[in-house]
């Protein structure tokens, strides 16, 4: 159990911060109309593609 404490626990903290880290810094990296908000409504002119 000192283990998990001292050095798998730290260590997991650190690599979920990583993962967090990483996928709100991603946006950066995306084409601008991905990293726009999400309209909730659909447009009404909308032709089917």
């Amino acid at each position: 159990m000192n283990v998990f404490r001292q050095i798998i626990a730290p260590i997991l903290i650190v690599v979920v911060f990583l993962l967090a880290l990483v996928a709100t810094s991603a946006r950066i990296f995306l084409p601008e109309g991905l990293s726009a908000p999400v309209s909730i409504e659909a447009p009404t002119n909308a032709s089917p593609s």
